[in-house]
C-alpha cells in the first residue's frame, strides 16, 4: 500500500521559563532568532512551510534545492530560517530584506527530525530523532545552508554565554521527550532581556495597551530606537501621562524611519526600558520605570 504524502505538521512550541532547568534530563541550544520553518522533502523534492503552515518553498529557492540533495527517501525537518550576522549571530532585522534580494544568504538551522523514509518518529525520544537528524545533515559545515543545531549539557553556562554576547536566548529540551505539535513544557524558552534608560518622544494609545515611542541619545543626536509597552503603575503611571500632555508638541522631535499617527512631546521625559536581546531595534520591550529626576 503507498503511503500518504508527507505534508505539514504544526510545530512544537517552547514554554517561557524564567531560568533553564538543570539536571541531566534536559539539552540546552540557541535560540535561533529568524523564522520558523519546516522541510518537507520527498522524491529529491522540498517545499518549506512557515510556522503557520504557509508554503514558502518559491521565498527559499536556494535551500529547497540544498535540501533536495539530503541523501534519503523522505523526511520532515524542524528548524529555523535565519540570516547571520559577521560575528555568527542570527540578524532578525536583516532577514526580510536578506529574504527579498539574497535568499542565498540564509541558513536552515535544524533542530529535530519528525520523518524519516516513512517512518514516524515523532513518538521516539528528543535524543534518538536527534541523533538520526546529526547522521542526515552531517557535521558543521560553515559554508552550508543547512546546519545542524549543537546542544549542550550545561543550560546556566550556555545562557551566560548568550546573554554575553547579546544572543536572544536558549530553548531548553528534555531528552526523553516525544515531539507534540503546539505549546509543550517539555521545551522550555529562556530570553535574554537588556536595560536602557531612553527617551520619550511620543505615545500611541492602542486598543490592548499604550505604548512609547523612544529614542536613543547618539554622538549625533537622538535617533529613533522603536516602541516599548507602558506598564507603569498607580501614581507612576499618572505622572508619567500628565507629563506627556504638558510636554506635547504637533509634530515629532526628530526625523522617523515612516509616517506615524502618534501623541508627540518634547523629548525631556527619560524612562527605563527592558527588551529583548539578539537587535539593535527595541523588540518585546516595556518601560518598567520613569526616571523622575528628570522632569
Amino acid at each position: 500500500m503507498t503511503s500518504a504524502p508527507l505534508g505539514f505538521i504544526v510545530p512544537q512550541a517552547p514554554t517561557l521559563a524564567p531560568e533553564p532547568p538543570d539536571g541531566e534530563a534536559w539539552q540546552h541550544e540557541i535560540k535561533y532568532d529568524g523564522y520558523r520553518t519546516l522541510i518537507v522533502l520527498e522524491q529529491r523534492a522540498a517545499r518549506l512551510f512557515t510556522r503557520n503552515g504557509h508554503d514558502w518553498t518559491s521565498k527559499y529557492r536556494p535551500t529547497a534545492a540544498a535540501a533536495s540533495k539530503i541523501r534519503c527517501q523522505s523526511a520532515i525537518l524542524d528548524g529555523e530560517i535565519i540570516l547571520q550576522d559577521a560575528q555568527g549571530r542570527s540578524d532578525f532585522h536583516g532577514l526580510r530584506g536578506a529574504l527579498a534580494r539574497r535568499p542565498d544568504s540564509l541558513v536552515f538551522m535544524a533542530f529535530d527530525l519528525l520523518h524519516l523514509d516513512g517512518q514516524d518518529l515523532r513518538r521516539e525520544p528528543l535524543i534518538e530523532r536527534r541523533r538520526r537528524l546529526e547522521d542526515l545533515v552531517g557535521a558543521h559545515n560553515p559554508t552550508s545552508c543547512i546546519q545542524f543545531s549543537e546542544a549542550v549539557d550545561d543550560g546556566r553556562a550556555l545562557f551566560a554565554a548568550a546573554d554575553g554576547i547579546e544572543l536572544e536566548g536558549i530553548v531548553s529540551k528534555k531528552r526523553s521527550s516525544r515531539y507534540r505539535s503546539g505549546p509543550s513544557k517539555s521545551w522550555l524558552k529562556v530570553k535574554c532581556y537588556a536595560e536602557a534608560i531612553l527617551r520619550v518622544i511620543g505615545t500611541i494609545r492602542g486598543d490592548a495597551a499604550p505604548f512609547a515611542l523612544l529614542a536613543r541619545e547618539t554622538a549625533e543626536g537622538l535617533e529613533y530606537a522603536g516602541m516599548a509597552m507602558v506598564n507603569l503603575g498607580g501614581e507612576t503611571r499618572s505622572i508619567f501621562w500628565e507629563a506627556a500632555s504638558a510636554l506635547s508638541t504637533v509634530d515629532s522631535p526628530i526625523p522617523m524611519p515612516k509616517q506615524m499617527s502618534a501623541a508627540w512631546q518634547r523629548p525631556l521625559l527619560s524612562v527605563r526600558v527592558s527588551y529583548l536581546k539578539g537587535s539593535d531595534k527595541l523588540r518585546h520591550a516595556s518601560v518598567r520605570e520613569l526616571l523622575l529626576n528628570d522632569l
